[in-house]
């Protein structure tokens, strides 16, 4: 694909080298003639300097032939503007833009063709505020995610010794856990290297293990890897900008929380904005200030400011204070893989975890989900099987005769996804009608149209051989 990105930040970064790393043509344009060429030094790109909304820029950058253009720029105006452009202008298939307001995401009219044109809206702040609500949830989890409407969770956990399945064969978990209840294990990390589970396989104390299964069982499936954490109750944040503020407002009616602002303005304006929650005026990693506020007594530690520095410097020192977990929020993957496991229990890279919901638009194929693992190492997808044996080289075919690359695993496959199968109330009360049927894969299970494969490749090259498998024959169409 002949790929515009506009917008060289961490989001636009990390797009560029998923997808040139795919061998797709990419041209990323920003105003920032240095952050191009640093960029052009490590990846194959060509760069455009300029504003991204100007007509003259975009067909610089070769809009008049492009099949996608991917506005990432900090500005939701450039975004917006740049979108209609490639639409009006230059007839440009599809139109992907960053959002960071609210106002433009409430009226979807704004964003129809007669508008601004955006085929689609990702906004990171949510999706990151999204994935944090789910580590609290999972408070023992390292990432926690989301398949098949939230019908599939894959969680990864540190097993530690003690759990009922460490230094046992993965193969003895089905006898632990009650009848009619299955899970897969879907890959294990140890000392950063990948392993390809199978039912001799063993898992060590310190084994990084992703596990799968229908979001229902999940939490008895992680009880036989490790202790359960007592649920989090009090949380503390630190940072009040976009994230912060979605993160407390979204957890203050759940929980106890605080959120420290250091900017006096920021915080009285994110004072009138909460409800439930307190705002406290001062500096995370004012260790005065941290003993006055019971850092001790916190279950939870969020670092979400702007500056990775300043996030690992307060969350390591809520964690020395007796805090008992710590997060922190960390742009430069090279300080999230040095921090995380030591002082700090997790370091979430932005760009990745938003990135997922970007990709989902742009792999080949029918793509429904794609997850980034390990700030960006490997891969997680939810893809849709079409066709029949005489088009499709999954459909039909038992999963073990399919010519699946070496460090691929077939999870799990969810069946009639848009019957309702079960209804769930959430500990809000609210009532979740969960659509589709879980089946735990095996390789005796034959793929069938429609349904969701849920693939996990242990590294990140292997998700366009995947997706290869999973294209139909012209003919089908």
């Amino acid at each position: 694909m002949k790929i515009i990105i506009l917008g060289a930040g961490q989001v636009g970064a990390s797009v560029a080298e998923s997808l040139v790393s795919e061998e797709n043509d990419i041209t990323m344009v920003d105003s920032d003639g240095e952050r191009l060429a640093a960029l052009q030094d490590r990846l194959d790109l060509r760069a455009v300097t300029g504003n991204a909304a100007y007509p003259s820029v975009l067909r610089s950058a070769g809009a008049e032939d492009a099949d996608l253009v991917i506005a990432v720029t900090q500005s939701d105006q450039t975004n917006l503007v740049a979108c209609k452009i490639a639409q009006s202008l230059f007839n440009v298939p599809t139109r992907i833009a960053r959002l960071r307001s609210r106002d433009f995401l409430e009226d979807e009219r704004l964003l129809s063709p007669d508008n601004f044109a955006v085929d689609f809206a990702i906004c990171p702040e949510q999706i990151i505020t999204d994935y944090v609500v789910r580590l609290i949830e999972f408070p023992e989890a390292l990432q926690v995610l989301e398949f098949a409407g939230g019908r599939v969770s894959l969680v990864a956990v540190r097993a530690i010794e003690g759990g009922l399945l460490v230094r046992k064969p993965i193969k003895e978990m089905k006898e632990h856990l009650p009848l009619g209840m299955e899970a897969r294990i879907a890959a294990i990390y140890r000392r950063d290297q990948p392993i390809i589970p199978t039912g001799e396989t063993h898992i060590q104390p310190g084994d990084e293990v992703f596990v799968l299964a229908a979001a229902e069982h999940i939490r008895p499936v992680l009880r036989e890897l490790r202790r359960m954490m007592n649920p989090v109750q009090r949380i503390m944040i630190a940072g009040g900008g976009n994230i912060g503020l979605r993160v407390a407002a979204t957890l203050e009616e759940r929980y106890e929380v605080k959120i420290i602002e250091h900017a006096r303005v920021r915080s009285d304006y994110i004072a009138g904005k909460l409800k439930d929650a307190l705002v406290l005026a001062g500096d995370a990693t004012d260790e005065e200030l941290l003993e006055q506020e019971n850092i001790a007594e916190m279950d939870l530690f969020l670092a979400l400011t702007n500056d990775d520095e300043d996030n690992i410097m307060a969350a390591s020192l809520a964690k020395r204070m007796g805090c008992k977990r710590v997060v922190a929020l960390i742009n430069r993957r090279a300080y999230a893989d040095m921090v995380q496991g030591g002082p700090i229990d997790i370091g979430i890279s932005p760009a990745h975890v938003s990135i997922g919901t970007l990709l989902a638009h742009v792999r080949r194929g029918d793509v429904a989900a794609v997850h980034s693992l390990r700030r960006g190492a490997a891969e997680a997808l939810e893809l849709v099987a079409h066709g029949d044996t005489n088009n499709s080289k999954v459909v039909g075919r038992r999963i073990a005769d399919i010519p699946w690359p070496k460090g691929v695993t077939v999870a799990a496959l969810v069946r009639d996804f848009d019957h309702v199968e079960s209804v769930h109330v959430r500990d809000d009360g609210t009532v979740d009608r969960r659509s589709g049927r879980v089946e735990i894969a095996h390789g005796d299970s034959i793929i069938q149209s429609g349904d969701h494969v849920i693939v996990f490749c242990i590294q990140k090259k292997l998700v366009r051989k995947v997706e290869q498998l999973f294209q139909v024959g012209f003919h089908f169409f």
